[in-house]
């Protein structure tokens, strides 16, 4: 159905509401009035003017432990950079996002012989705490075979799983942590061009939740 006009929709929506007025008042006023004279005069009175400020605070409005996402290329040392991404730039390269507020990614990745090694932080920031918990939930369970990670935010988990294309095999593994209503991913992968095999899984998992423990820390002192 197509919208009436501002105007008319407004009479339209008003009108019943009017014949309702008219109606009680009638009543209020005959003989079927149960109310001593008065007595909603002395109520209303009493009362005052319901306030309309539209600028009075909201019971609703949940709080926030993180409004936006730090800057994830400060997530990680140069140091970790260059131990575990050796010849990569250390500044790292921001990925575009469409709302930085909401989330924010930095990766390095490079190839220092035959051995190429990859990096991404990525920090989200949820509407709460329970939001959070949902998308951390819905991430740990599409990756299976991991295990959690104590001592780390809220909550935390990791997992390595080895892929083979081509007879190249590459080892990633992933650390998701949960801090309130925010989440920090962390993904790092490594392959050997020469051999065609992949680094071992304790360096992959050691210097991945490394890494998630570093960019944590920046989250936590961003608040």
């Amino acid at each position: 159905m197509r919208d009436l006009p501002l105007p008319l929709a407004l009479t339209a929506r008003l009108m019943p509401v009017a014949v309702l007025a008219v109606a009680g008042w009638a009543l209020a006023s005959g003989p079927l009035s149960a109310s001593p004279a008065g007595e909603d005069t002395a109520r209303d009175t009493a009362s005052g003017p319901v306030s309309t400020d539209e600028s009075a605070p909201s019971t609703a409005t949940v709080t926030k432990t993180y409004e936006k996402a730090p800057s994830p290329c400060s997530g990680v040392t140069e140091k970790t950079v260059k131990a575990l991404v050796p010849g990569a730039k250390t500044a790292g390269k921001e990925i575009a996002s469409t709302n930085e507020s909401v989330r924010r990614t930095c990766s390095w990745n490079a190839l220092k012989g035959f051995d190429y090694r990859w990096l991404d932080v990525s920090y989200e920031v949820q509407q709460s705490d329970d939001k959070a918990e949902s998308a951390y939930r819905t991430r740990t369970t599409e990756k299976s075979g991991g295990g959690a990670v104590p001592g780390l935010g809220d909550e935390a988990y990791s997992v390595v799983n080895l892929t083979t294309e081509d007879k190249q095999q590459t080892r990633e593994g992933v650390v998701y942590v949960r801090m309130s209503n925010a989440l920090v991913v962390v993904t790092y992968n490594g392959s050997d061009f020469e051999s065609r095999k992949a680094p071992g899984t304790d360096e992959i998992n050691k210097g991945a939740i490394k890494v998630a423990k570093e960019a944590a820390a920046v989250l936590e002192d961003s608040q």
